[in-house]
């Protein structure tokens, strides 16, 4: 288990005033884990056309390891372009009953150490290959790979029962 703080989240009155339980940090890791899909959330910056700060959605395929979530994709795409200005970044899974919301920052990997990738590779061919993507360890060896490391999270599968909220320690 990460180095967390566990408290509740914030609510305006009435909303879970009297919770009885949190939600445990394993569940969240299985639902991070075994999820298929990943919305993350990154911010555009401003263009001559439009101000910045315009949020952008997409989902996303991955791999939940060592408490980060590991995603590829081409630093063509709007959500590569906006997290190389801006890192921070919202991720949450599709349930709105199952709740898993994120917030933390997502940058690129500059080259997975091999057994990682192997690793990597591996957790994500086996949740993915049957929509005919297993890719190779190799892969991420040039870029196109990115981690989003979480700084808070807010969960609950009962909103007025268990809303819990982890902060993580930074990183050393």
């Amino acid at each position: 288990m990460p180095d967390l703080k566990i408290s509740r989240p914030k609510f305006p009155k009435g909303y879970a005033d009297n919770p009885a339980s949190y939600v445990d940090w394993e569940w969240v890791a299985a639902q991070l884990t075994e999820a298929k899909n990943y919305w993350l959330c990154s911010v555009r910056p401003p263009t001559p056309e439009a101000p910045g700060g315009r949020p952008h959605v997409v989902p996303r395929w991955g791999a939940f390891l060592d408490n980060k979530l590991f995603y590829d994709g081409s630093p063509e795409t709007r959500h590569v372009r906006n997290i190389l200005e801006n890192p921070y970044v919202s991720l949450h899974l599709e349930s709105g009953t199952q709740v898993v919301i994120m917030e933390g920052t997502s940058r690129p990997v500059e080259r997975p150490e091999p057994e990682f990738a192997k690793r990597l590779a591996k957790a994500i061919s086996d949740k993915y290959a049957d929509q005919g993507y297993s890719p190779e360890p190799d892969q991420w060896n040039d870029g196109g790979l990115y981690v989003f490391r979480p700084r808070q999270c807010i969960a609950w599968t009962v909103f007025y029962e268990n809303p819990t909220k982890f902060i993580f320690e930074p990183e050393a």
